[in-house]
């Protein structure tokens, strides 16, 4: 397994450990989703880099392949005309070449494998991305519900608690019948007041009639004597 694969294990290990710690998980995913993008940048300059590379071994292949090929069509001809020597010097640039198309292709094959892990990784980045993204819509939705059901179930709390329409109008009933018991003690005691004053006019007017009937009899008897 890559440093790569195993960095990525560790980070989708991480993701999973905190999700369950957080409180809101759709931050977390958009982060990861960040982070997962830019490696997909980072990966895919690499896979450039990694397939221009590949090309120019491939390119250097090829031309080892053809002058190996050539030189011993050369070495063929030559001694087809008796040129020794000239067959040896075609001979030693084929071996050359062959030992340049050894090594090239050794350094293709390498090349050509990380190429095609590096590929695969990038595709699988891709794939992680693209269900952690999907994931991320489905979170989000279910997030956005929560906090309507949140919303709703605030409302629901602030009319059970003042917004019971029977009972608002049953306190205002009490209330109103308090000050109606009130005012009608206040009428009671004024008309006890009028009656007490009026009780009261008719007791000096008595008195004063029997004054004036004893002062009246006095004179009366006075006259007499």
């Amino acid at each position: 397994m890559s440093v790569f694969r195993r960095m990525r294990d560790i980070t989708v290990a991480n993701l999973n450990e905190r999700l369950e710690q957080s409180q809101d998980p759709v931050k977390l995913i958009d982060q990861f989703l960040h982070s997962t993008r830019e490696e997909i940048a980072e990966a895919e300059r690499l896979y450039q880099q990694y397939a221009a590379h590949t090309k120019q071994l491939q390119q250097q292949v090829n031309q080892a392949t053809a002058m190996r090929n050539k030189r011993e069509e050369q070495a063929l001809l030559a001694l087809k005309a008796g040129e020794d020597n000239l067959a040896k010097l075609a001979l030693q640039e084929k071996i050359i070449h062959e030992e340049k198309l050894e090594q090239y292709s050794g350094l293709l094959e390498q090349s050509q494998q990380s190429l095609f892990e590096l590929e695969g990784q990038l595709n699988e980045l891709k794939m992680e991305y693209q269900t952690v993204y999907s994931k991320r819509q489905y979170y989000a939705a279910r997030m956005e519900s929560l906090r309507l059901q949140q919303r709703m179930n605030q409302r629901a709390t602030a009319y059970g608690n003042g917004g019971d329409v029977p009972k608002m109008f049953g306190r205002l009933e009490d209330r109103m019948s308090d000050w109606e018991l009130e005012a009608k003690s206040l009428r009671d005691l004024r008309r006890m007041g009028q009656e007490y004053a009026i009780q009261a006019g008719e007791t000096v007017a008595t008195v004063l009639e029997r004054e004036m009937a004893r002062l009246k009899e006095k004179l009366n008897n006075d006259g007499k004597e």
